[in-house]
């Protein structure tokens, strides 16, 4: 944890990986560049970083050490993951330094199709349809634990849903059907009783849609509700690059314990493109513009939509449309897989937050 007057900062860890050391190995290749910063400090590394940094020390409780970093870090961390320090192999002091820009401008070098954003959007208007949030099951991607966010994976059938997966998909059903009902009551009779979904083109978020139709018509339960509902579902998915997974540029691909160089960045400045990530700003912007696309393609209101997508994008979704102050937050209210919410419009709609560990 790195913590300063306003902020703490968690490193997310996995237990099974710790054992490995994995952690002091992702930790080491951040701060090996600020080690070099440093260098050229009156007191320098030693001072200001816990001794299992500095000489490796390899007793029990390192882990545990090691989450517990000073705050005069927090801005080189920033700046290393952005590439505004650069990597030891390029510099030995910080004179020599080759400085970058701390927050990329223009198009995303790694894909030009992602929007790089100075700003977040305006708040999302009121809106005409309900609508639901409904994250993908447990996919291959999953499994291997890597972050899969190429616009490559758009209509392709890689990374698709594991067994669990579908059967994560199909039991979402009855919880979506709850939450329309929960409508229909509050809505005075103005639903036109349609249910309509939309859904990323990745194949994970996809065969979640199609899973959660076809568990609405698998379970007589709930297709006995849909019935008493008098709900028109529509059998086609609808697909929308809006929904796409947050682009994580240079680190798609690799292990998920790297989401740790981006989230903590995200919740003190959601314009960040470090690694060439797709800020958090940028996902808001898509998602406020493909939402308001949906609800004039609804004009005529009282809709049930729903929006099958990822992780971080319904995460930022969720807050964004609430009116959280600050967005950035979002990685502390996390979705599961095949998971599905009621998008509100109110912070008090949110679950409570859970932070980082």
């Amino acid at each position: 944890t790195t913590t300063s007057s306003s902020y703490v900062i968690t490193i997310p860890q996995n237990p099974s990986q710790t054992a490995n050391r994995k952690p002091e190995r992702v930790l080491r290749r951040v701060w090996d560049p600020c080690r070099r910063y440093f260098s050229v400090v009156p007191g320098g590394f030693d001072e200001y970083v816990p001794k299992v940094l500095n000489d490796g020390d390899k007793t029990a409780d390192s882990s545990s050490k090691m989450k517990s970093t000073v705050a005069v870090f927090l801005p080189v961390f920033i700046a290393t993951a952005s590439g505004f320090v650069s990597s030891p192999s390029t510099t030995s002091c910080a004179k020599n330094h080759v400085y970058k820009p701390l927050f990329a401008t223009g198009v995303n070098p790694q894909e030009p199709s992602v929007k790089v954003v100075e700003d977040m959007p305006d708040a999302l208007p009121p809106l005409k349809n309900h609508y639901y949030l409904l994250r993908h099951g447990q996919s291959t991607a999953n499994v291997e634990g890597i972050i899969s966010s190429a616009r490559s994976l758009a209509g392709s059938t890689k990374h698709g849903l594991t067994l669990l997966g579908i059967e994560q998909g199909r039991d979402s059903a009855p919880s979506l059907i709850d939450f329309i009902e929960q409508d229909l009551k509050d809505d005075d009779n103005t639903s036109t009783k349609e249910v309509y979904f939309y859904s990323s083109p990745f194949a994970r978020a996809k065969e979640t849609a199609e899973q959660c139709l076809a568990g609405m018509r698998a379970n007589d339960e709930v297709a006995k509700r849909i019935e008493e509902l008098g709900l028109k579902v529509k059998k086609e998915v609808m697909l929308d690059d809006g929904l796409m997974e947050r682009y994580f540029g240079r680190l798609d691909g690799t292990e998920l314990l790297t989401y740790a160089y981006v989230w903590p960045v995200d919740m003190f400045e959601p314009t960040h493109t470090a690694f060439d990530v797709e800020s958090v700003a940028a996902v808001s912007t898509r998602i406020r513009s493909t939402i308001l696309d949906i609800d004039s393609n609804h004009d005529e209101g009282g809709n049930h939509i729903v929006l099958t997508s990822h992780a971080d994008v319904l995460q930022i979704t969720q807050v964004y449309a609430s009116g959280l102050d600050n967005v950035g937050k979002f990685s502390q209210y996390r979705f599961g897989n095949g998971e599905v919410r009621k998008m509100g419009r109110t912070v008090d709609t949110l679950p409570a937050p859970v932070p980082l560990k």
